[in-house]
């Protein structure tokens, strides 16, 4: 049976004259995957930083690893790979597609040590697992916006992590490209019996891949399967009146990009 990997209890987080997350009170278990969902400004990104340790609590506890989120160690930090939010990549920076990966292996070797064979080894087998070892040696800015979340995710595999964060893994690709992401994502997830949290807009589309679905807006409002999650009366406290929730579970929410 799974035991919790990630607690927070009562965990507040706020920045000068702000509180991005009021009382949130979550338990994860080691090998769930869950999507995190909520409109902008919600605290989807505080959420990730928290368990980064980077944002530690103004009130309550978060504890990964059975370690209190702000007083986490190098060792621990190494167990928890990030993908941030995507940014263009400059065309001529003069990176290839496996020196990128490698530099996912140095928050376990530090940044003064040369790598060993065996953090190269661990790099290409990234490379691997994402499909993309026959690109070891093009230039990442050449890549692809599909094919540079690839490396990104390769990336982070790189530090072996048994915890990922995804912030908006999917943003700035086409519709077939965000599919196959999250297919890799979900076969990731399976092989390597990873913990996932992704964050996104995307609800419809990742509804067949997570476990649950964590539902925020400085509070959190659900935490439950997806189908107990996407109902109108629950999305309605959240994104307001402007909302549709069809027969086949498909939700269309006013402005915004969900689909």
């Amino acid at each position: 049976m799974s035991k919790p990997i990630i607690q927070f209890s009562k965990a507040s987080f706020g920045f000068p004259g702000r509180i991005a997350l009021e009382e949130i009170s979550l338990e994860i278990m080691e090998g769930e995957f869950i999507g995190i969902i909520g409109p902008n400004g919600s605290g989807k990104t505080t959420l990730l930083r928290a368990l980064l340790g980077l944002i530690p609590p103004v009130s309550g506890q978060v504890q990964i690893f059975d370690c209190a989120c702000e007083k986490l160690r190098c060792h621990h930090r190494a167990r928890i790979g990030y993908l941030p939010q995507k940014d263009r990549v400059d065309p001529d920076f003069p990176v290839t597609v496996f020196e990128a990966v490698l530099m996912g292996r140095f928050s376990s070797i530090g940044l003064l040590r040369r790598p060993s064979r065996r953090d190269n080894e661990i790099a290409r087998h990234a490379l691997d697992e994402v499909g993309m070892a026959d690109y070891a040696d093009r230039s990442l800015g050449h890549l692809s916006g599909g094919q540079q979340q690839r490396i990104f995710i390769a990336r982070a595999l790189a530090q072996q992590p048994q915890v990922l964060l995804l912030d908006e893994p999917t943003t700035g690709v086409d519709m077939p490209t965000q599919q196959t992401i999250l297919e890799l994502i979900k076969k990731l997830h399976d092989t390597l019996r990873l913990t996932i949290l992704l964050v996104t807009h995307d609800i419809n589309m990742i509804v067949p891949f997570v476990n649950r679905l964590a539902l925020l807006k400085t509070k959190l409002y659900a935490a439950a399967p997806p189908n107990e999650v996407l109902t109108k009366e629950i999305l309605s406290q959240v994104y307001g009146t402007q909302i549709m929730v069809t027969e086949k579970g498909f939700v269309i929410v006013g402005d915004y990009h969900h689909a």
